[in-house]
């Protein structure tokens, strides 16, 4: 059965998935990329950018463990690009260069139509009529695979808030942003069914699995 899956999301010890103020220079905000100290030093990011070495311990397991059997991906717009309203660059093409690392179809959460487009191995799919459509549309094209869930913030809460999630993990990392992108605010996990089912402290973060009853 195709599970939508959240692996590797990273949350701040204050509970921040993200900076303020994304832009082009700051793809995940102001002090965004303290978050993810854990998966840039693992074996399975340093490998996906093009680069060797990397630590092979339980954070890469846990890392590894996210890209086992997924057939699609779904993330949010601004996991995509850093504009904001009408799409105005028609040439870009992603924050991870001319190799997306999915190699599957990805479907992108957005208010602004655009044609979909082949990339590097990856073809971005432009939703616009909402979390359901794009989550039926990743069912098809899945075959029977999972599909992950990447960010940014809002997209998570509001996959949560609908009970769509089957399965999460979140990486609490030890940093402290003080201001960004809440992400627990207003959300009450257990009465939406959701239990802790793993707990993982590694040197860099805090490794926590959810599942839905």
């Amino acid at each position: 059965m195709t599970r939508l899956r959240i692996e590797s999301f990273t949350v701040s010890l204050d509970g921040y998935g993200a900076g303020t103020e994304q832009s082009l220079t700051d793809p995940m905000g102001q002090n965004g990329m303290l978050l993810h100290r854990w998966a840039f030093e693992t074996a399975t990011f340093r490998k996906m950018f093009g680069q060797d070495g990397g630590s092979t311990g339980a954070d890469d397991r846990i890392a590894q463990r996210g890209f086992d059997n997924i057939g699609a991906w779904i993330m949010g717009r601004h996991m995509f690009t850093h504009e904001r309203g009408a799409w105005s660059d028609p040439d870009w093409r992603g924050w991870w260069g001319d190799a997306p690392p999915y190699h599957c179809d990805v479907f992108v959460l957005t208010h602004h139509p655009r044609k979909a487009l082949d990339h590097g191995g990856t073809r971005f799919h432009f939703v616009t009529d909402g979390i359901e459509a794009a989550l039926d549309r990743a069912r098809v094209s899945a075959g029977g695979k999972d599909i992950r869930l990447g960010g940014g913030v809002a997209t998570v809460r509001s996959f949560l808030k609908a009970g769509l999630v089957d399965e999460a993990h979140f990486a609490i990392s030890p940093v402290l942003l003080g201001r960004g992108e809440a992400l627990w605010t207003g959300l009450d996990l257990p009465a939406l069914g959701y239990r802790v089912t793993e707990t993982t402290p590694t040197e860099h973060a805090t490794h926590i699995r959810l599942a839905r009853t």
